[in-house]
C-alpha cells in the first residue's frame, strides 16, 4: 500500500504544480477575462502574423489585445477586433499599423494616436490602417530591382 500512496501523492503534486503554472501563465500573458476594456475594430488589406491574442501597443506599451480576426468575404480584407484598456482614450483620427518587432520578432498592432478633440466610442471602427509588409516580397523587390540600371 505504501507504493500506491506514494504514487497518489506524486500525482497530486504534479497536478497542483500544473494548475499553479496555468494560473501564473494566464495572468502573465494577459489571457483571461479583460476587465475595464472597450472594443474597437479595424480592416486591413493584410494582417499577416496577427492572431487572436496579439498585443495592441501604444508607444511600445501593451494597451490591448486582438480578440477576433476574420476575413470579410465581400471586401477580401482582414477584419480585426481588439479590446483596448479603458484608461486609454483614443482620438478618432488614430491610425493602427500591423508592425513587426524585427527580422525574427513577432507581430503586433501599433496604435498611432491622432490629435482630434473627439474620441472613439466602444464598437467604433478605426478607418486609418496600414497593413503588414511582407519581408519576403520586400527582399524580392530589392533583389529584383538591384540589378536594373
Amino acid at each position: 500500500m505504501s507504493g500506491h500512496t506514494t504514487e497518489v501523492l506524486v500525482g497530486g503534486g504534479v497536478v497542483a504544480a500544473a494548475a499553479g503554472f496555468l494560473i501564473y501563465a494566464s495572468q502573465f500573458a494577459g489571457v483571461g477575462a479583460q476587465t475595464g476594456a472597450y472594443d474597437l475594430s479595424a480592416s486591413f488589406r493584410s494582417a499577416e502574423g496577427v492572431t487572436v491574442g496579439t498585443d495592441v501597443r501604444l508607444a511600445g506599451v501593451k494597451v490591448g489585445t486582438v480578440t477576433d480576426l476574420d476575413l470579410n468575404p465581400e471586401t477580401f480584407r482582414a477584419e480585426a477586433q481588439f479590446a483596448i484598456d479603458q484608461s486609454v482614450i483614443l482620438p478618432d483620427d488614430t491610425a493602427v499599423v500591423v508592425a513587426s518587432e524585427g527580422l525574427l520578432g513577432g507581430t503586433f498592432i501599433e496604435v498611432l494616436p491622432g490629435g482630434s478633440a473627439f474620441n472613439y466610442e466602444p464598437g467604433d471602427e478605426i478607418q486609418d490602417t496600414e497593413s503588414a509588409v511582407s519581408l519576403v516580397s520586400l527582399l524580392l523587390s530589392f533583389v529584383g530591382g538591384g540589378g536594373a540600371e
